[in-house]
């Protein structure tokens, strides 16, 4: 159940829910966020500025009954080393922002959740099994639906493109 509330909250607004609402925990709940991108770049720091404030407009307060702590690495070695970090700080779950990050996680645990947003296949990524029913440790979203029916438009279409980075098909 938490799995499908966290996943919903995340699409709609970035967030995390947990499932008892936060006035009845005395736990500190602990989560971790990989960051593709540097913390100094606007776009990224609105991002996770978000995430805090959806956090926040939930019940979660940092500081009182809610702790993130948020890494960012611009390379595979910088995640590598930040997913490391994130593992050993032993977080409830941990927030990955992207494939790179996704996988780097996956090399440093295989016990705590790991929850992903913009990932490109996380099946052909070997990121989980089926979208469906993940299994492992992560489960998430994808940002591309690659087996939408292109036949409604073959009528008139005559090329189509898609771009994207081949990287982030596979860890």
């Amino acid at each position: 159940m938490r799995r499908r509330k966290f996943i919903g909250l995340l699409g709609g607004a970035t967030a995390w829910p947990l499932v008892a609402p936060a006035q009845q925990s005395e736990r500190v709940q602990h989560v971790g966020m990989l960051v593709t991108g540097s913390e100094a770049d606007a776009e990224v720091a609105a991002r996770v500025a978000t995430f805090r404030k959806a956090l926040q407009d939930l019940g979660w307060i940092p500081g009182t009954n809610m702790r993130v702590d948020a890494r960012f690495g611009g390379n595979d070695d910088d995640l590598r080393e930040k997913a490391k970090e994130l593992v050993e700080l032993a977080p409830g779950v941990i927030l990955a922002s992207s494939s790179v990050a996704v996988a780097a996680l996956q090399g440093a645990t295989q016990s705590v959740p790991i929850v992903f947003v913009a990932v490109v296949d996380p099946v052909g990524s070997g990121f989980v099994s089926n979208l469906a029913r993940p299994g492992g440790n992560a489960t998430g979203f994808t940002n591309f639906e690659y087996g939408l029916p292109l036949t409604d438009l073959s009528g008139s279409m005559r090329r189509l493109v898609l771009f994207g980075n081949r990287r982030l098909l596979s860890p």
